[in-house]
């Protein structure tokens, strides 16, 4: 492809295979994820040009926080096994005493990168932008394996399918102030991935303008012990060392792209009403404080300490409210001008952008609301056949891949790393289906409707009464069989043998 020595845009570089214009779109999508605006001009009543600040109300940032939390947070557990579960002669599951040694491994890494916090967090990120990318390094300053995040404006795909990116630039931007200026730096990190061989490339670029990659210039200025070109053995790396995470859904902004789309990239036109909706409001509480005309006869002359300026006639030094007019004061009087403030109009008009964006990106309608307060969550809890618990559900199957290729990424890095003689990790290299990712369905049940179920499961005798207590306080079957047994002891002290009463009654098994 010849030797690059100069870019205006990293899309330019010929080794990038994607359309420019998709960069354009995440441009766009990161302008109302920001919720970063032009001021607003408008004539006064003079006909003199004035500019105020845009307000917003940002709800695409609300949704991806809010849709994050349910996809993934601290309660969710990430479990490796790779060890056998039936192993003995009988074939009986063995009771190891240690845990699995992927999975301590595994469990190291994360809690050193905090990922259940950062992934949670960078989760917002991708929801909005469309795309997040994971990889991990070695840091060899502490030993340890640790995780880079690369957000959708940073990730190029270099060749793939519109299923998956297995080659891929991934761009790291840095400012250094030299001299009086600004100079941007710009590190370009190639994998190209085939099956007999896996490549790292390394390239650096220098521009002193911020809109500019610049040009190609030595690694060492910035990175004088990185090499321009890593061989990795294929016979340790199965994938790319790096994992692509998309929302769930088509790219139907560019139907070739293997880019994902940000759950408001097909909503971005009910944003702007949204926004828009919400800035006029606030304009005309601004507006709409209260005036009233005076008098000028009922105004004092205040002069101020410059005689070449004009005297004022003002009514009251300490307010705002009132506008001195000419004319008889029988006539003037003092005349309310205030106008009433439509906030019920505008209130009735945020709630209808609000119930078309929550149908435009897959969450139940009312889960969020705007009155007189401001803007609500819905508090009520989520049924199992809610368009949020659908939508979620989704997204869940692209989050749990993104886990369990990191988990091997990890293992494989750490394996083909050698510190001190020895390689980070020497233990069972994990596969796909090892990597189990529980996620917390918390938020989606309703314990008072739950226990309500399984009392009248039980009091019919469809369900014995131990399976009633484990399913409805989440116990065990063993500690559910127990509570029963108590319960029973306790509520009926004083009934003849061989009777029995109350809806947890008996020895627990019937």
């Amino acid at each position: 492809m010849g030797v690059v020595q100069s870019l205006g845009q990293i899309t330019d570089h010929p080794k990038i295979s994607i359309d420019s214009r998709e960069y354009q779109r995440i441009g766009l999508d990161k302008q109302y994820f920001e919720g970063r605006f032009p001021n607003v001009k408008y004539l006064n009543m003079y006909g003199d040009q004035r500019q105020r600040q845009y307000v917003t109300l940002n709800m695409m940032q609300v949704i991806c926080r809010r849709m994050a939390s349910i996809i993934y947070n601290e309660k969710s557990k990430i479990t490796i096994e790779t060890r056998p579960a039936n192993s003995d002669e009988n074939g009986q599951a063995i009771n190891y005493q240690k845990p699995d040694e992927a999975d301590a491994f595994i469990h190291t890494v994360l809690d050193d990168n905090d990922f259940n916090k950062n992934f949670e967090r960078y989760l917002e990120s991708c929801l909005a932008l469309g795309g997040l990318a994971i990889r991990p390094y070695v840091d060899y300053s502490t030993k340890k394996v640790k995780l880079a995040w690369v957000q959708a404006p940073s990730f190029f795909p270099l060749r793939s399918n519109t299923n998956d990116v297995t080659n891929a630039a991934i761009a790291t931007r840095t400012v250094q102030t030299e001299g009086n200026r600004n100079v941007y730096y710009t590190l370009l990190e190639f994998h190209e991935w085939s099956e007999n061989q896996y490549t790292v490339t390394n390239e650096l670029y220098r521009s002193e303008a911020s809109d500019n990659v610049g040009t190609k210039i030595d690694l060492g200025v910035l990175y004088p012990n990185l090499a321009p070109t890593a061989q990795l053995d294929p016979a340790v790396f199965t994938r790319p060392l790096f994992t692509y995470l998309k929302p769930a859904g088509f790219n139907n902004r560019n139907i070739t792209s293997p880019l994902g789309v940000g759950i408001c990239d097909n909503a971005l036109s009910t944003l702007k009403q949204i926004n828009d909706a919400y800035d006029q409001f606030n304009w005309e509480i601004k507006m709409g404080q209260r005036h009233v005309a005076v008098s000028e006869a009922m105004t004092d002359v205040v002069f101020g300490d410059d005689p070449s300026k004009t005297p004022k006639q003002i009514f009251d030094p300490d307010s705002n409210v009132f506008i001195g007019v000419p004319g008889d004061p029988d006539d003037v009087g003092i005349t309310d001008l205030t106008t009433p403030i439509r906030s019920q109009d505008y209130i009735a008009s945020l709630n209808h952008f609000i119930k078309t964006l929550e149908m435009q990106v897959g969450l139940s309608s009312g889960t969020f609301s705007f009155d007189n307060q401001g803007l609500k969550t819905a508090t009520e809890v989520v049924s199992e056949n809610s368009m949020t618990y659908q939508t979620r559900n989704s997204q869940l199957t692209m989050v749990e891949r993104a886990i369990q290729e990191l988990c091997v990424s990890i293992c494989e890095l750490a394996s083909a790393t050698v510190v001190d003689g020895a390689p980070l990790y020497s233990g069972p290299i994990p596969t796909i289906d090892q990597v189990t990712v529980s996620f917390d369905d918390g938020v989606f049940t309703d314990k008072a409707a739950s226990l309500d179920y399984w009392i009248k499961a039980a009091a019919a005798g469809l369900v014995p009464k131990r399976v009633a207590i484990a399913r409805a306080l989440g116990v065990p079957d063993d500690v559910a069989k127990q509570y029963a047994q108590e319960a029973s002891e306790e509520s009926q002290p004083a009934l003849p043998s061989g009777e029995q009463g109350g809806l947890f009654g008996g020895d627990g098994d019937s």
